[in-house]
């Protein structure tokens, strides 16, 4: 599978089109079609994986793992922070849904943080 439909396949697992990407990468409307022939700078490809929430390696075939284990520092990951993203990955959720979610867990959050503190 080439870089482009590497591209499209994995935006319509997240729910999006390749329209939907080139815009919220802003780029050029034109610009990942013409991937097609020839190689994309790096920053760009970035900016695509980004989006879509992969790994550059991941578009470019290197991997089959979407997603980067780089998204903090290993000593910075906590057991639960793990789980969390480990199903978030493979629930497949938009970028929309990704932001309720956050938006929940903060919520929670302070929820227990204020339940804490009235027990005391």
């Amino acid at each position: 599978m080439n870089l482009v439909d590497k591209i499209k396949e994995t935006a319509h697992k997240k729910g999006m089109t390749l329209a939907d990407v080139t815009e919220k990468a802003n780029l050029g409307p034109k610009t990942i079609s013409n991937w097609r022939n020839r190689k994309p700078r790096t920053d760009t490809l970035q900016k695509v994986a980004d989006v879509l929430g992969v790994s550059v390696d991941y578009l470019l075939g290197n991997t089959d793992d979407m997603y980067s284990t780089a998204t903090k520092n290993n000593d910075e990951l906590q057991p639960e922070d793990i789980v969390v993203l480990n199903k978030i990955r493979t629930a497949g959720l938009n970028d929309e849904q990704l932001q309720k979610l956050d938006d929940y867990i903060e919520f929670l959050k302070y929820d227990y943080i204020r339940e804490m503190q009235d027990d005391k």
